[in-house]
């Protein structure tokens, strides 16, 4: 296995500007129609079996602050293991839940898994109430759908997901960077009250990335173990280029690397930084496909800039100056009047 490596910087100095980056996928209003619903992200929350009434109460009040979140955003929400039990199994529904979102999108599906976790060497699992859902099975049941997607597993024992998990046009976070940390997690209560919260807007952008909330999150487990006088049972991780390694928080000083992978492997963090639930208002008001292309060039120079050490200066900044020039035309356009409706 490669040693994990750090997701990029998000702000960069170029030519003596500041160029910020407001990365993010549609967030529109509720509707009815099954054609607006196309246009939003939706969030799909599994919370598994507690164990302890204790547990119970957690896990349902970080559950409820992603339907609080979706509210905001006008993403949809679904939810499994908050009734009471049914006729069919938690694991049957989330299958089914799943294949109700396989039709090409272009807005992201979220997961979420919110419980705890087992690994016995060989089969991570995911628990819940009845059988227990497997990082293969839910590999199986993701191969069909057409649209980004962001699982976070806030599970302990929750990094084999992410190997299992990881392809193109995904971002996998986990609570563990190990399937052997088995100790009961914290990570997704931290990550939950993130995900909207403006003190983990680290760049100042008016808006969270998914980034940015699994940053904020993993500083607060650690702040927790560091109070406590405890040593850390679980490290997050996060996969954004389908390796499956993971970049861990600790390797970021804001959202800025402070290391670089010793075998050159491509950085994490760029898909990450362009994925928000809850918008700004500025970002609201961009066409999504003006974003679309916006996001992609942004991809572009970011790819570009890992590659700097193969260019002379002149060269660099000769091919670099194009991409900027579209972005920065982008923003024009959206100062123009008229042209800043969805």
């Amino acid at each position: 296995m490669k040693e994990v490596r750090p997701a990029p910087a998000f702000w960069y100095l170029c030519s003596g500007f500041w160029i910020c980056f407001g990365f993010g996928i549609s967030c529109f209003g509720f509707a009815a129609s099954q054609q607006d619903s196309q246009t939003r992200p939706a969030v799909v929350v599994v919370v598994g079996a507690p164990g302890t009434p204790e547990y119970a109460t957690q896990f349902t009040a970080w559950a409820k602050l992603w339907e609080q979140a979706c509210a905001k955003s006008g993403a949809t929400f679904a939810a499994v293991g908050l009734d009471e039990p049914g006729t069919s199994s938690d694991l049957a529904r989330i299958q089914q839940i799943l294949a109700g979102h396989s039709e090409e999108n272009a807005t992201a599906l979220w997961l979420v898994l919110i419980g705890h976790g087992t690994f016995d060497g060989r089969t991570p699992k995911f628990n819940l109430r009845g059988p227990d859902l497997s990082a293969k099975d839910l590999a199986e049941w993701l191969k069909p759908v057409r649209r980004p997607i962001a699982v976070i597993d806030a599970a302990s024992s929750s990094a084999p997901f992410l190997k299992e998990l990881s392809s193109p046009g995904r971002i996998i976070i986990t609570a563990t960077k190990s399937g052997f940390e088995q100790n009961y997690a914290r990570f997704g209560q931290y990550f939950a009250e993130a995900i909207v919260d403006r003190k983990a807007d680290l760049d100042k952008d008016g808006q969270t990335s998914l980034l940015e909330a699994f940053l904020s999150a993993s500083h607060a487990v650690g702040q927790f173990y560091a109070a406590a006088g405890r040593l850390a049972t679980e490290h997050a991780l996060l996969d954004d280029n389908s390796d499956g390694l993971g970049t861990p928080a600790e390797w970021f000083r804001g959202i800025r690397p402070v290391q670089k992978a010793s075998d050159g492997a491509a950085l994490d963090g760029y898909r990450a930084h362009q994925l928000h639930l809850v918008h700004s208002a500025s970002e609201n008001a961009m066409p999504a496909e003006r974003r679309a292309k916006r996001d992609q060039l942004e991809l572009q120079v970011m790819e570009f800039r890992d590659s700097k050490a193969k260019y002379s200066e002149e060269e660099y900044f000769s091919k670099l100056e194009p991409l900027l020039r579209e972005i920065a035309q982008i923003y024009e356009q959206m100062d123009k009047p008229g042209l800043s409706g969805k």
